[in-house]
C-alpha cells in the first residue's frame, strides 16, 4: 500500500456521538438557541472532529506552499514569476501578512518550497521540498507527470503527520505562486462542472483583456488535458500545482489523525476539492475559513458542501483568512465549553410556544 492509499484508509467518519453531545449541550446553553449563528455550528462540528464534547483548538500551525506555474507563460498574470520566490524571502523574514497575522493568532508559520522557480539557498526555517522547478504550462501539456502529482500529496501527507506528532491540534493550509489561480480556475471547472468563465477571476489583478484571455487558456488547457473529474491525481497532473498537491495532501494527512483542517482561500479551495476526489470523507474535516472575493471560491465550497466563517472581501491567500478562523473557531470552542446553562446559572428558559 503507498503512502496516499494508506493515508485514506486511515481516514474515519468524525465522533456522531460527541457532535450530537455538542449539539444538546448548545440548546442548554444561556442564549436564544442559534443566537450565535456559526459559532455555535462550528463547535458542534470540532467536537465530532477532536472527538469530545468540549473541544480545544490548541496548538496551531499553517503551511503556507510555494511553487511556480508554467502558464504565466501565457500572460495570465499582472505580476512577474519572480515574485514567488521574492516572497518566500518575505515569508521567512517574517515580514509577510501571513506572519503578522499568525503571530496575532498566536500559530507557528512553515513554509514549504513545493516547486519554486529557484536556485535560491533558502534560510532554514524554509522547508524545502522541491519536487521540481515550477510545472509545465497547461496550455501546451500536462502540468506534471502522475508521479510527480504523488510525490506532491505525500510530501503534504507526511508533513501533516509530523505536526500532529509535534503536538500541533488544528492545520491551516495557504498558498504562493505566482499565476497559481489559472491552474485553480481549471481544477474547480473540471471537479464542479462550472463554466470556465464562471470559475475564473482577475487574480492579482488583470484587466479585463486579460482576463478574457486567461478564461481562453484555461478552456484551451482543459480541452488539451482532459482531465479525469473522477481522478484526484489525473486532476492534478493535468492541470494543477505543485503546491496545490501538497497542500491537498496536507488534508488528507489531517483528516486521518482526526485534526481540522482549515481551508484557506481560493487556491486553497481547489486543493480540498482534490482532497474532496479522493476522500469524499475528508470534507468532514475541512473548516472553511472565509470566501474569497474570487468567483470559483464559492462554487469550490458549494460542491464541498462547506459554509465559509468569515467573507472580509479578501484574495490574498498566503494562509491569511484560515489563521484569522483559527481565532473564531477558538471561540466557538470556549463559548461550548465555558458558557453557563440556563440550569447552573438559575436562568429562565423561554416559555413553550412563544
Amino acid at each position: 500500500m503507498g503512502r496516499i492509499d494508506e493515508c485514506i484508509s486511515k481516514i474515519a467518519p468524525v465522533d456522531a456521538v460527541s457532535r450530537e453531545a455538542a449539539q444538546r449541550r448548545q440548546g442548554t446553553l444561556t442564549k436564544p438557541q442559534g443566537s450565535l449563528g456559526k459559532l455555535e455550528s462550528t463547535s458542534v462540528r470540532l467536537a465530532g472532529i477532536y472527538g469530545t464534547p468540549k473541544p480545544s483548538i490548541g496548538r496551531m500551525v499553517v503551511f503556507t506552499m510555494a511553487a511556480d506555474h508554467g502558464v504565466t507563460r501565457e500572460g495570465v498574470s499582472a505580476y512577474p514569476t519572480d515574485v514567488t520566490r521574492q516572497m518566500v524571502l518575505n515569508f521567512a523574514g517574517g515580514g509577510a501578512a501571513i506572519n503578522v497575522l499568525a503571530r496575532h493568532a498566536g500559530a507557528e508559520v512553515r513554509v514549504v518550497d513545493m516547486g519554486v522557480a529557484s536556485e535560491d539557498v533558502w534560510p532554514p526555517c524554509v522547508i524545502l521540498r522541491k519536487v521540481a522547478k515550477g510545472t509545465d504550462s497547461i496550455l501546451r501539456g500536462p502540468a506534471m507527470t502522475r508521479e510527480q502529482a504523488k510525490a506532491c500529496l505525500e510530501v503534504g501527507i507526511e508533513l501533516a503527520w509530523q505536526a500532529v506528532d509535534e503536538g500541533f491540534t488544528a492545520l491551516a493550509i495557504g498558498d504562493m505562486g505566482i499565476g497559481n489561480t489559472t491552474p485553480a480556475s481549471a481544477i474547480t471547472s473540471a471537479i464542479t462542472g462550472r463554466s470556465v468563465a464562471e470559475v475564473t477571476g482577475r487574480g492579482t489583478g488583470i484587466d479585463d483583456a486579460g482576463l478574457r484571455a486567461k478564461v481562453s487558456v484555461i478552456e484551451k488547457s482543459l480541452q488539451l488535458n482532459h482531465p479525469d473529474p473522477s481522478d484526484g491525481v489525473d486532476i492534478l497532473a493535468k492541470v494543477g500545482g505543485f503546491e496545490i498537491g501538497g497542500m491537498a495532501g496536507v488534508v488528507l494527512g489531517a483528516a486521518s489523525r482526526k485534526v481540522p483542517i482549515f481551508i484557506d482561500g481560493f487556491v486553497s479551495g481547489s486543493a480540498a476539492l482534490i482532497a474532496g476526489v479522493l476522500c469524499p470523507r475528508s470534507t468532514e474535516y475541512m473548516i472553511a475559513s472565509h470566501r474569497s472575493v474570487e468567483p470559483g471560491h464559492a462554487h469550490a465550497l458549494e460542491h464541498l458542501g462547506l459554509v465559509p466563517l468569515l467573507d472580509l472581501g479578501m484574495r490574498l491567500g498566503e494562509g491569511t483568512g484560515a489563521v484569522l478562523a483559527f481565532e473564531v473557531a477558538d471561540a466557538s470552542c470556549k463559548v461550548l465549553s465555558e458558557m453557563a446553562t440556563f440550569e447552573g446559572a438559575g436562568v429562565s428558559r423561554a416559555s413553550e410556544g412563544k
